[in-house]
This record gives structure tokens, C-alpha cells and sequence, in this order.
């Protein structure tokens, strides 16, 4: 597939394995950003909104204006979203244990916003799954929590790790979007852009 190299605008490591398995050729580079947003946004473009700031912040950098033939940006973020309530990254233990707690035995969404930015134009968009979970003891849970240690993941899990073979009874989406990116809607936007 002939897509032109790609600036991932993010630093976790699901989304460079997502691209590498696609086979997308990339590089990283990671500006900090604020990820707060307006109040009044919708869910699903609260990720897209963060994006957004991901991605121009990359846009903005030094080492961006390196690439000659200014390399399309993707910059992505997801949010967990219980009963119309956004979950971030738990702050510490205590807090990732109630996370997985809130989530135990119900129905939540996961939304990653994607941004793409190519050649002075922007395509954003937002995805979103449904996941259900099996009610989850809290003895699972602390095993979980104490052996993958997930405080970098928005709803305190990551899909693929144990807590997700065991725990997640079905799913209505794409799969790959709960890991933080739905890699084959990126792809096909980007074989849209080179072509």
C-alpha cells in the first residue's frame, strides 16, 4: 500500500503497534498539550477536540518543519464514557480499582477521536464501541490493577491485557478502537489522501 510516511502525534505504545501492524511507515514526535476542553462539548468530540491539540501542537514544533514534504499528522485520543459520565486515566490505585468498579457488570463506551492532518487540510472524526463487561470481582480487580498497573489508560484497562480476555463479555465496534485507534478507518483515509 503506498502511504507517504506518517507523524504519529502520541506516545502510547497500542497506537505504534496498531501502525506498525498495518504496516503503516511513521515516526513519533510527542508535543505535551492541554488536554482540558470547552464545557458544552459533545462525548464524542471531546477525543476529537484533544486531538486536535495534539496534532497542531506537532504541527507547530521545530522538528515537524525538519520533514520536507511536511508528513501528514494523526494524532488520536480516547475517553471512556460510563452513564453520560467521561472517564479519564485513574489518578492512583484506589482510583483505577473504583474505575473498574464503576464498569464491573455494565455497558460503557469508548471513543477515540481521530485528527489527520495532510497537506493543510484536516479530517477529524470519532469512533466509538460499545463494550460490556462481566460483573468483576474486586479480588480481580486489585490483581489487575497491582499486576498491569494501567494509569496511563483512560477507564484504568486495556483491552487486550488480562482484565480484558477475562472480563469483557462482548463488544459492538471496532475492537482495535478500544486499544486507541480504529487503525483500519485511519488507513483507509490516508490511501484516500495519497491517492
Amino acid at each position: 500500500m503506498a502511504v507517504k510516511r506518517v507523524v504519529l502525534a502520541s506516545q502510547s505504545p497500542r497506537r505504534k503497534q496498531l501502525l506498525e501492524w498495518a504496516e503503516i511507515p511513521f515516526d513519533v514526535i510527542v508535543r505535551s498539550t492541554d488536554e482540558s476542553y470547552p464545557a458544552g462539548l459533545s462525548t464524542d468530540a471531546i477525543p476529537v477536540h484533544i486531538a486536535r491539540e495534539k496534532a497542531l501542537a506537532v504541527q507547530r514544533c521545530d522538528e515537524y518543519r525538519l520533514y520536507k514534504d511536511n508528513a501528514t499528522i494523526v494524532a488520536a485520543d480516547t475517553v471512556v464514557v460510563l452513564e453520560n459520565a467521561i472517564i479519564g486515566k485513574p489518578k492512583d490505585r484506589e482510583d483505577a480499582i473504583d474505575i473498574l468498579s464503576s464498569l464491573s457488570g455494565k455497558k460503557h463506551l469508548v471513543i477515540t477521536g481521530v485528527v489527520i492532518l495532510h497537506d493543510g487540510e484536516e479530517t477529524a472524526f470519532a469512533d466509538t464501541t460499545e463494550v460490556w463487561f462481566h460483573p468483576v470481582t474486586t479480588g480481580e480487580i486489585a490483581f489487575y490493577v497491582d499486576k498491569y498497573r494501567p494509569f496511563d489508560k483512560a477507564g484504568a484497562y486495556a483491552i487486550q491485557e488480562w482484565i480484558g480476555v477475562t472480563g469483557i463479555k462482548r463488544i459492538n465496534g471496532d475492537f482495535y478502537n478500544v486499544m486507541g485507534l480504529p487503525v483500519s478507518r485511519v488507513v483507509q483515509v490516508l490511501k484516500g489522501l495519497n491517492s
